[in-house]
């Protein structure tokens, strides 16, 4: 572990727009250079912004299973509609709530899909989903930009979860590259010489709360946080580690 840590926004990007070079953005954007092992942490938001991720309300034809839902929860059909094509299921509902199972296995409100600072007010009523595979986003951006700045990075894309036994969202990791998602500190001793047993570190995901700290979540505009100081040990492991299997989920 490190004993110090240092968090800074990368300045001035743009409203991201579907096609942008991210990587070249931030690259330019940068107020100092970054170094071998600095993490840059990316908003899940304007990833999915880049990769055209939109999903134009108007063209959506609500199924029954959705207007049953819609119905349970409050929402606009044409939404739960979105929501249900991202998950493969309804894991819990209730009036203006849905948690659900993503596509990719998380379990989250909405299956990720927004609409809050997607679109300016006046232009076309759109949802934002999440990337397609926010692990493969991850690798793009670390190799674009190692290999634009000459240096090794790792990349880390993050979006705000809920807890299911806490209130409030904290930043969670979706997508990573270049580090260890997870960090198995079990076999090993603790100050007391006692072999730990269960005792497994979401480094990513610490590591995307850490940096929402500084991002924010509501009109801070700092959608992309570089942490220099951390150190690993162990080899890379995408975002897809922090997943919890269905046989050790107690609460299915």
């Amino acid at each position: 572990m490190s004993p110090a840590i240092e968090l800074f926004a990368v300045p001035g990007l743009p409203v991201i727009e579907p096609g942008d070079d991210l990587a070249l953005l931030i690259a330019e954007r940068l107020d100092r250079p970054l170094q071998s092992g600095d993490v840059v942490v990316i908003a899940q938001k304007i990833v999915s912004k880049a990769e055209n991720r939109f999903v134009d309300l108007a063209t959506v034809k609500p199924s029954p299973e959705a207007e049953r839902l819609a119905a349970e929860t409050g929402k606009a059909a044409a939404v739960v509609e979105v929501v249900l094509s991202e998950s493969v299921r309804v894991v819990r509902s209730r009036p203006n709530l849905m948690i659900m199972q993503h596509r990719l296995g998380m379990v989250m409100a909405n299956a990720g899909v927004d609409h809050s600072n997607v679109a300016e007010t006046g232009a076309p009523d759109r949802l934002l989903l999440l990337p397609r595979d926010p692990d493969a986003s991850a690798e793009r951006l670390r190799t674009d930009l190692s290999s634009r700045l000459g240096v090794e990075i790792a990349v880390v894309i993050s979006d705000s979860f809920g807890r299911a036994w806490r209130r409030g969202t904290v930043g969670v990791a979706i997508g990573a590259a270049g580090l260890p998602a997870l960090v198995d500190l079990r076999g090993t001793p603790d100050m007391f010489g006692r072999t730990l047993e269960v005792t497994v570190i979401g480094f990513a995901d610490e590591i995307a709360a850490a940096a929402g700290l500084v991002m924010g979540q509501a009109d801070e505009r700092q959608p992309v946080v570089v942490i220099r100081g951390l150190r690993w040990a162990m080899p890379a492991a995408s975002a897809r580690e922090l997943i919890r299997p269905p046989a050790e989920d107690l609460f299915q």
